[in-house]
């Protein structure tokens, strides 16, 4: 069956330009239009009902691209998807949710089908191998999460790298020298996942300036036993930990304490969670929020412009905030 990107391909054109050929969504020159005809015409390419359905208006719809690969900890995944259905819906679009990894193949796919008017992308690598396609694309895109490079590109995000700095420069104002990330499940390092590698950097920068000693251990969501006993083995002067790991935040407080370790009286924990979940622990955690609601919605806003001609920034980095509770306390020196 031909395709969209088949007419592209012999115009010489982007898969864009034959949809808004074929839609008169935008102007295009004579002589660019001619070739898409040509095009259509030799090899016999009979655009998608929805696309016909669709010429001279939008389809009112976004898709959300959202691949659940795996150490992604779903109901966080799920908060920011209600907030860019909840804000799609304040300006009349629906939301297609798509969730298998398909790369660069499911944006082609989603592209050719004419069925959506812009595109949210999230779990975005640091070099992400999406990145160039969406460069290409006359579909609007904006990604929550930010890749080595982002020109080009709409990029929107809590800023991960001053969330890490803002634990470890807490720690540090409360006297604590040696201090540990307990980060997400190594399969989130090992694909590069751009919020992750951030936190990193921000937690071992801000350490270093602050003349600390501190350490960085993947963590599987089951292991928060196995990496107590470890950090303690490893740091036996240990007085702080981050946390950014939610499934692992109360289970990791109570192998402390089952180690025989008191928060905050021995042992002060910060984490990068929503505040919901800092809430719910036993012990209530400080915490700098995940503030799904917002990047969400901030997205779905950009998008909105973008689809109106309005230009935007390319990076929109909301600051992180803190909020202090019964988790962490001066470090006690014996």
């Amino acid at each position: 069956m031909v395709k969209i990107t088949d007419v592209a391909r012999r115009a010489g054109v982007s898969p864009s330009t034959v949809s808004y050929a074929l839609s008169g969504k935008r102007p295009i020159s004579e002589e660019t239009r001619q070739r898409v005809e040509d095009a259509i015409r030799e090899l016999g390419y009979r655009p998608h009902a929805g696309a016909r359905a669709l010429a001279g208006r939008r389809s009112n719809v976004l898709a959300l691209v959202v691949p659940l690969r795996s150490g992604i900890h779903v109901p966080t995944v799920m908060q920011f998807a209600v907030s860019v259905v909840t804000t799609a819906r304040r300006y009349d679009h629906d939301v297609l949710l798509l969730t298998q990894d398909e790369g660069e193949h499911g944006l082609t796919r989603v592209a050719d089908t004419a069925l959506v008017d812009a595109l949210i992308v999230m779990d975005v690598q640091l070099d992400d191998p999406r990145l160039p396609l969406l460069r290409t694309l006359d579909l609007p895109s904006v990604l929550i999460g930010f890749p080595v490079s982002s020109e080009g590109l709409t990029c929107v995000d809590l800023d991960f790298r001053a969330a890490g700095e803002a634990c470890v420069e807490h720690l540090a104002r409360l006297g604590h020298r040696v201090v540990a990330l307990v980060g997400s499940p190594p399969e989130v390092y090992v694909r590069q996942t751009a919020f992750a590698q951030s936190v990193v950097q921000g937690f071992t920068a801000a350490a270093d300036r602050c003349g600390m000693s501190s350490t960085v251990h993947p963590c599987e969501p089951d292991a928060a036993r196995e990496v107590a006993e470890q950090l303690l083995r490893e740091q036996p002067a240990l007085t702080g930990v981050v946390v950014h790991n939610e499934p692992l935040l109360q289970p990791l407080v109570d192998a402390f304490e089952q180690l025989g370790l008191r928060v905050p009286a021995d042992l002060s924990v910060t984490a990068i969670c929503p505040d919901e979940l800092a809430e719910s622990v036993r012990v209530p955690i400080t915490s700098v929020a995940l503030p799904s609601a917002e990047v969400g919605a901030r997205a779905v806003e950009l998008l909105m412009k973008k689809l109106d001609g309005t230009a935007v920034p390319e990076s929109t980095l909301l600051p992180p905030r803190m909020t202090e509770r019964a988790s962490t306390g001066r470090r006690t020196v014996a």
